[in-house]
């Protein structure tokens, strides 16, 4: 695409967000995007509203203002939105904080649970080898129950059923919080190989260094503030994020 070239429109656009718990509001006018075959990333200390960011994009926290398109249509605003579920059918899928697996399932049921609403039997069993092939681990593990596994297996399983879902975009809430660094490195290398393949990916990661050195852009929250927003790059050499999330 030449420089004179009108930007496409973003595969996810977020404006203007306002939402909460109770009384309580969490997000103040919070607006970002994601345009396709990117990975951003998300970042900001404890407490600063981005898993609830996430939570009104899958439908989950209802908003108190705003509007939220994904893939050009309109799937949120103050009125109320797209189910949750409808919305892993377009092609919008979380991978949760917490992992949140079926512990008395095998792992191989659990990669499934992905695939509950495709009928497509062939792509489900590419998907599946692709996984296993991402995640080795996870096809010598296929009869063993979910909840045996490590912190950083649970994340791969977790990963993987989001992949059965068939997704365009791919959201990650944490997904090295608990994990043990070797892991965690083999986790990030996952979500770089999807990316490379064409997924979208917007990341909420606390290691806000490993995350910026993955993301193509990225988004500073504090306190359900946007603060900032650049490319990935410059936002690691940035003196307030350095100091900030950085430890220099």
């Amino acid at each position: 695409m030449s420089s004179s070239s009108p930007a496409a429109e973003p595969l996810l656009s977020v404006k203007g967000l306002v939402a909460g718990y109770g009384s309580v509001e969490v997000l103040h006018q919070i607006s970002l995007e994601v345009h396709e075959g990117e990975i951003v990333t998300l970042i900001g200390g404890n407490g600063a509203g981005k898993s609830t960011t996430l939570m009104c994009i899958s439908g989950i926290v209802p908003m108190r203002a705003g509007e939220i398109r994904f893939a050009g249509q309109k799937i949120a605003d103050a009125a109320g939105g797209v189910r949750a579920d409808k919305l892993v059918g377009r092609g919008l899928v979380q991978v949760p904080e917490g992992r949140r697996i079926f512990p008395r399932m095998t792992v191989l049921e659990n990669l499934m649970m992905g695939a509950y609403g495709r009928d497509d039997k062939d792509g489900i069993a590419r998907d599946l080898e692709h996984v296993y092939t991402l995640f080795d681990i996870l096809k010598q593990r296929a009869g063993q129950l979910g909840g045996t596994l490590s912190g950083g297996e649970q994340q791969m399983l977790a990963i993987g059923r989001a992949i059965l879902s068939k997704p365009r975009l791919l959201m990650m809430d944490e997904p090295s919080m608990g994990i043990a660094p070797l892991l965690v490195a083999r986790i990030f290398e996952a979500v770089r190989e999807l990316n490379r393949e064409g997924l979208t990916i917007l990341l909420v990661e606390q290691n806000a260094r490993a995350a910026l050195k993955l993301a193509k852009r990225g988004y500073v929250l504090e306190t359900g503030r946007m603060i900032l927003n650049d490319d990935a790059s410059k936002l690691l050499d940035d003196p307030r994020v350095r100091e900030a999330y950085l430890g220099d």
